[in-house]
C-alpha cells in the first residue's frame, strides 16, 4: 500500500494521550521536550495536529482561547511545529490554514520567531508588539524593593481574577487556576491590603519561567522578579514586552541577558486587548 501525501493526511485534536508524541516533536527540532509545558498547554487549550502513517507527529499546534466559552473574545496560537523529515513541504501552512479557519471570527495572537513570520505574514498577521526573551541568574543588588511580596494563597484568588481580567482585557479563568498546580510559585504584591501585582515561577528543563508576570508599575514588577528570584536556585528566563525598558535594563543589571526577540502578530485586531503598561510577561508566549 502507498503511503499517503502529506497533503491527504487529516488534520485532528490532539488530547493528552499525544502528550509523549508533541514531546517527540519537539525534540525532533531540537527543542527541548517540554512535557510539563505540553501537559498544561494540552488541557487549558485545544492542540490540532497531524499523524505520521510511520508513527508520531507530522506537525501540530496549541490554540489557547481566552473569554466566553462559546464566544471567544481570544486565541493564542503557539507550539506550531513540523517534523524535520517533512519540513519545506507546506505542512505548517496547512496546519496554520486550518487553524485560523476552524477559529472563525475570533481574533487570534501569536509570537513569531524571525523564521516564521514569514508564514504568519502570508496568512494575514500583522506584527503588532515585540518581546525580548532573556535568561541567567538573577543577583540581588541595589535598594530593597519598596513593595511587600509573599507567596499567594486561596484566599487571594478572586483579587487576581479580578487584576488579571483587568489588565489582560478578558477572562482567563482557566489559565490562573491552573496556575498553582503549573508553578513551583505563585506570589502577590501587596500594598495597603490590595493585591497590586502577581505571577508565577514555572519549571522549564534547567531554568524557572517568570509568567505571568502582572504588575501596577515598573517597581511592582520588578519586587514580584526579586521574590521569584529569592525563592529559588534556577536560573531565570522570562519574556518582557520591550515596550517595559526600563524593566528590561534592571534585569539585565542584574545577571539575565538577551538571547532572542520575537514578533507579537494579531489577527482579526490591531493591537491586544487589555492595560499592556501593567502586563510585562505572558505566561508562556505559547498562550499569549
Amino acid at each position: 500500500m502507498s503511503t499517503p501525501s502529506l497533503a491527504a493526511l487529516p488534520i485532528r485534536r490532539l488530547t493528552l494521550r499525544d502528550l509523549a508524541a508533541c514531546a517527540d516533536l519537539s525534540e525532533d527540532r531540537g527543542w527541548p521536550r517540554e512535557e510539563h509545558k505540553w501537559g498544561f498547554l494540552l488541557t487549558a487549550g485545544k492542540g490540532w495536529g497531524i499523524d505520521d502513517p510511520e508513527g508520531g507527529l507530522v506537525s501540530a499546534c496549541v490554540v489557547t482561547e481566552y473569554g466566553p466559552h462559546e464566544r471567544p473574545v481570544l486565541a493564542a496560537i503557539g507550539m506550531v511545529l513540523v517534523a524535520g523529515r517533512h519540513a519545506r513541504q507546506g505542512v505548517g501552512r496547512r496546519l496554520m490554514r486550518h487553524v485560523v479557519s476552524a477559529m472563525g471570527t475570533t481574533p487570534l495572537t501569536l509570537h513569531a520567531t524571525p523564521n516564521g513570520r514569514s508564514l504568519y505574514e502570508e496568512l494575514g498577521f500583522k506584527v503588532t508588539g515585540r518581546a525580548e526573551m532573556v535568561v541567567g541568574r538573577f543577583t540581588a543588588g541595589g535598594p530593597e524593593p519598596a513593595v511587600a511580596t509573599r507567596a499567594a494563597t486561596a484566599e487571594d484568588l478572586a483579587a487576581i481574577l479580578r487584576l488579571d481580567e483587568q489588565v489582560f482585557g478578558t477572562d482567563r479563568t482557566h489559565i490562573v487556576t491552573r496556575l498553582p498546580a503549573f508553578a513551583d510559585q505563585l506570589r502577590v504584591a501587596e500594598e495597603s491590603g490590595r493585591i497590586v501585582g502577581y505571577a508565577a515561577a514555572w519549571p522549564n528543563m534547567a531554568t524557572h519561567v517568570v509568567g505571568p508576570l502582572i504588575a501596577r508599575d515598573t517597581a511592582v514588577a520588578q519586587a514580584l522578579i526579586a521574590s521569584l528570584a529569592a525563592h529559588t536556585d534556577r536560573p531565570l528566563r522570562t519574556d518582557i514586552d520591550v515596550r517595559h525598558e526600563e524593566l528590561l535594563a534592571w534585569v539585565k543589571e542584574r545577571g539575565l541577558a538577551s538571547v532572542a526577540f520575537n514578533s507579537v502578530m494579531t489577527y482579526g485586531i490591531t493591537e491586544l486587548p487589555g492595560d499592556w503598561s501593567r502586563r510585562f510577561a505572558p505566561v508562556t508566549v505559547a498562550a499569549g
